[in-house]
């Protein structure tokens, strides 16, 4: 099963968004974002619609079906995967919200990921953190998880 996200970007008070469905959580989507993705190249991504895979870079239109093509030194995909660019689906265009509410309702999704000011920021649905402090708590758990499993053999 995927882990479903959502990509926005902050336009005053409100949010445009897209729902984004494979490999969501923080060590991906949200390295991808962060390390990938400034202000306007953020805007360019949320005007394609909603995408089936994050890639470093936006692209060109591809074969939906085509195998992605995963950069070897950083395990991303090279391009995105959008729907209706590359497979031509209608009705996956971006969305507007008005608040957090609004979005949380709005896409059915694991993490929210939202660019305001320059700065990516992260939820599960309720409180939001930055993105670069997430994803550094996120990883130290990982650690410390991994280390205590070695630690019992």
């Amino acid at each position: 099963m995927s882990t479903r996200s959502a990509i926005g970007i902050m336009h005053g008070e409100n949010c445009k968004a897209i729902y984004c469905h494979s490999d969501g959580y923080l060590t991906y989507v949200g390295k991808v974002l962060l390390e990938n993705y400034d202000s306007t190249k953020a805007n360019f991504l949320v005007a394609q619609g909603d995408c089936s895979m994050l890639g470093k870079e936006i692209g060109e239109k591809i074969d939906f079906n085509d195998r992605m093509v995963y950069d070897e030194g950083s395990g991303y995909a090279v391009q995105c995967r959008f729907y209706k660019r590359d497979r031509d689906e209608t009705g996956v265009d971006f969305k507007t919200y008005f608040n957090d509410k609004e979005l949380f309702a709005g896409i059915d999704a694991e993490y929210f990921y939202v660019m305001k000011d320059n700065v990516w920021y992260v939820s599960e649905g309720a409180e939001w953190k930055v993105l670069s402090e997430a994803i550094d708590e996120e990883l130290a758990r990982e650690y410390n998880t991994s280390e205590s499993k070695m630690l019992a053999y």
